[in-house]
């Protein structure tokens, strides 16, 4: 006799809400264990093709750490397709006008790149300062290993 796999429905999943400070942590250690509670990958039924993941509200996102010299030599490019039509964005520019789109980015390059990863980048909120409007979830503190 086999063994049936689980697989989990839609209506079975639990989804929680986490709250992440930002706070003096590097942005890449952050940016990878958050995307793997977006993913589901902490939860038993983890399923690569299914969208269980949680809700993550990360607040004090102007006051992320970039490592070495980043801040000043990083940038963030995009082309329209046009000759010419290269723009790009320093970090250090991102962080004065918009430093909510810097952990947005390094988001978005660690999920999948498709109608699912998207709809996993739904179940995230940023915030520059510490305020957030999402206390009637009750988050939880979500502790980051170093």
């Amino acid at each position: 006799m086999s063994q049936k796999t689980y697989m989990p429905k839609t209506q079975d999943i639990n989804r929680k809400w986490w709250i992440v400070d930002a706070k003096n942590q590097v942005l890449g250690r952050l940016a990878s264990q958050v995307a793997a509670v977006l993913r589901g990958k902490h939860k038993v039924v983890f399923t690569p093709h299914v969208n269980n993941g949680d809700h993550v509200i990360i607040i004090n996102a102007s006051q992320i750490i970039l490592t070495g010299n980043k801040w000043a030599k990083k940038a963030y490019y995009r082309t329209s397709g046009r000759p010419g039509g290269l723009s790009s964005e320093k970090y250090s520019d991102l962080r004065n006008t918009k430093p909510e789109r810097i952990l947005e980015y390094a988001l978005k390059g660690m999920l999948p790149k498709n109608s699912l990863g998207h709809e996993m980048f739904m179940h995230v909120k940023i915030y520059s300062g510490d305020k957030h409007p999402h206390s009637g979830q009750k988050p939880n503190l979500f502790s980051l290993s170093n």
